[in-house]
């Protein structure tokens, strides 16, 4: 598998965490369903927060929309309430439904009482349209694969053409899954950020590498942005609900160094959350300890969201090989073209 820093395609001055991967926020894990079948092209991509029951514990969480054309579920709950209750699913624009009525079966049979002794469940998904290279009216995701996604995950798992991202573009290149994360070091103690996403965004010949280079695939004319771009943003730094949407904002400055400038037909969408500050559902107490980053240090924080969501997309493009799907569409992979 190739990855971005072998292409030599590195971002910023902060070093990466071991795996170079969200998952070096510890806790953190993600696995994927993988779905080619003729002119299937598409899949499930799971992030898990932490490997406990998230709707019993909750990480403090934050959504931030910079382009709103976007089928997502649950950002609304997440901006009133500042928490997460499921684990994240990434997926196609038509296999949302599907996703979420898994979610809410798992936190069910974890937690008999949802609905009727206790609250309801909100699910998490987001999406990107994959139907230039997937047959996305077939509706090739069911319930079984987002299942088998959540129960797949790990914390050294794949990137590029997996996944939600199987039949993604990029670019005009192939797109899909990629991550990368940052070491930070506060208060004389190690603590690591990491994103990642599914990039199916940019128009055609926009985009730029960390040289400056701007490159584009041989054979395709320039297109309109019609994309989407979701990016997950996991943190073991300390944090509370507004400094999340704080830092999750400036993804979009990873973003913009791509060349991307949120287009009209964009879904641009952002969801953070941190390990480190926690609500409980079962809370006794009437008042609960937080800490939080002293708000002069949070610059810290939004460096690395910027370095390593432009890593991540650029991971994913590196990681993409040459697609065949629908209708004999096809998407070169960036590595072939450099």
């Amino acid at each position: 598998m190739t990855r971005a820093r072998d292409l030599g395609l590195a971002c910023g001055r902060l070093p990466p965490g071991r795996l170079n991967l969200i998952s070096d926020v510890a806790g953190v894990s993600v696995g994927h369903v993988t779905l080619v079948d003729g002119e299937i092209r598409t899949g499930v991509t799971a992030i898990r927060p932490h490997a406990g029951d998230v709707f019993r514990d909750r990480p403090v969480a934050a959504a931030h929309v910079l382009n709103g054309f976007g089928k997502s579920i649950g950002l609304m709950q997440v901006e009133e309430l500042g928490q997460l209750e499921t684990p994240i699913l990434l997926t196609n624009t038509l296999s949302v439904g599907a996703c979420g009525t898994a979610l809410i079966r798992r936190a069910i049979a974890e937690n008999p009482r949802i609905g009727r002794q206790t609250s309801t469940v909100n699910p998490i998904v987001f999406e990107c349209n994959d139907g230039y290279l997937n047959d996305i009216q077939a509706l090739a995701v069911t319930e079984a694969h987002a299942l088998a996604a959540l129960d797949a995950t790990t914390t050294a798992f794949d990137v590029g053409a997996v996944g939600a991202g199987t039949g993604m573009s990029c670019f005009g290149f192939k797109g899909g899954i990629g991550s990368a994360s940052r070491q930070l070091t506060l208060d004389g103690a190690t603590f690591h950020l990491g994103t990642l996403v599914l990039a199916n965004f940019g128009r055609t010949g926009d985009l730029r590498l960390p040289d400056g280079r701007r490159v584009a695939p041989p054979d395709l004319a320039t297109s309109a942005e019609r994309g989407s771009v979701i990016i997950v943003v996991a943190t073991d730094v300390p944090l509370e609900h507004r400094q999340l949407q704080r830092v999750i904002r400036r993804a979009g400055a990873g973003l913009a160094r791509l060349g991307s400038f949120y287009g009209h037909g964009s879904g641009d969408i952002f969801l953070g959350f941190t390990t480190a500050n926690r609500t409980s559902h079962d809370a006794t107490s009437d008042l609960m300890p937080m800490r939080v980053i002293a708000e002069q240090r949070i610059d810290l924080l939004f460096e690395a969201v910027a370095d390593a969501t432009q890593e991540s997309v650029l991971d994913a493009l590196a990681a993409s090989p040459d697609t065949l799907g629908r209708s004999s569409h096809h998407r070169l992979g960036l590595a072939g073209s450099l």
